[in-house]
């Protein structure tokens, strides 16, 4: 019998019958776990009682207002900080008889504005279950210090005109907002959902956004900046933005040190700013909680888990959807 399995969510098998299920959209049945409050990562409808940290709670109620949340523990389930975005975390999970699970959900090992990445030393496991979203060699990113500095450097380089900056509204919205506020930049303005999210880490952390709600009579000049949710930067309003206000357009994602994400977004400039581990931190992790087995899944799924086996060593398997040939543990 298989004991990882990826179906609605990361599914753990446990030798007493439960039945650990991690990042569900619908299921309700299991010990549910929510490693963080992405749309990807959140549940579509109600989960029942959830094992997560107080801050993707809160975030969670504040995303998914029709379904509110409910938390709960479980003696088998540790949370571990993961460093992705604001409440992430990392799940370990202790199975009756004596194997133990790590899976990192997102995760992120450097420390970065107001968060602490992903302490790979701090777990042993088992059986790992990692993110593989940068996962071949090709994606390695630049040190969190100088994308930080170049960024700051191009807006107050570029403060005679205003800028669009685009990132996910939780978590590349918030980095945004706090390097606006080292740059010369007068007005910082963000949308509601943004809003909604930063009164939530503001609520946790010691941190303090300083931005203004962008309302459709704002009129943007030079200096100021606006922040906006990725998936808008091709959509209309935003060509209207342009056009009237001479904007110009950012991008932020580890995808960024590849060309084509500037022509996919429509961005004037990129910059490689994520919120995952690259490759080489993703090997690192593997290498500190060196498991017997790893499996890989989402994004570069089958080339981390080649890569692992042909060059580290370890047994290492991409995790498929409802995949029947995977060996037990």
């Amino acid at each position: 019998m298989r004991r990882v399995r990826l179906g609605d969510g990361i599914r753990f098998d446990l030798t007493n019958a439960e039945t650990v299920v991690c990042d569900s959209e619908r299921s309700s049945d299991g010990i549910r776990v929510l490693s963080h409050a992405h749309g990807d990562h959140l549940y579509r409808e109600d989960p029942g009682a959830v094992i997560c940290s107080d801050v993707t709670a809160a975030l969670a109620r504040t995303r998914r207002e029709d379904t509110p949340l409910e938390r709960t523990t479980h003696p088998a389930v540790d949370l571990h900080n993961a460093g992705h975005v604001p409440g992430s975390r990392a799940t370990e999970i202790a199975d009756p008889d004596g194997t133990t699970y790590l899976y990192t959900g997102d995760c992120s090992t450097r420390n970065r504005f107001y968060l602490e990445g992903f302490d790979p030393d701090s777990v042993d496991a088992d059986v790992l279950v990692i993110e593989a979203t940068y996962g071949e060699p090709g994606y390695v990113l630049p040190p969190q210090e100088t994308v930080e500095a170049e960024i700051v450097d191009w807006l107050d380089d570029a403060a005679d005109r205003p800028v669009l900056l685009f990132g996910y509204t939780l978590g590349r919205a918030q980095e945004l907002q706090l390097l606006v506020n080292r740059s010369s930049r007068d007005r910082l303005f963000v949308t509601q959902a943004t809003e909604r999210i930063n009164a939530v880490a503001e609520e946790h952390y010691d941190v303090d956004f300083d931005a203004r709600r962008y309302r459709d009579e704002t009129e943007l000049g030079a200096g100021d900046a606006l922040i906006l949710p990725s998936q808008t930067s091709t959509l209309s309003f935003v060509d209207a933005l342009v056009r009237d206000a001479d904007a110009i357009k950012a991008g932020f994602s580890g995808w960024a040190i590849n060309d084509s994400f500037q022509y996919r977004g429509d961005y004037d400039v990129t910059f490689p700013l994520s919120d995952h581990c690259d490759f080489t931190e993703l090997v690192d992790v593997v290498r500190g909680v060196d498991p017997d087995l790893v499996y890989t899944q989402h994004g570069s799924a089958a080339e981390l888990a080649t890569h692992l086996e042909t060059v580290e060593g370890y047994e290492a398997y991409p995790l498929v959807r409802n995949q029947r040939s995977l060996g037990d543990f």
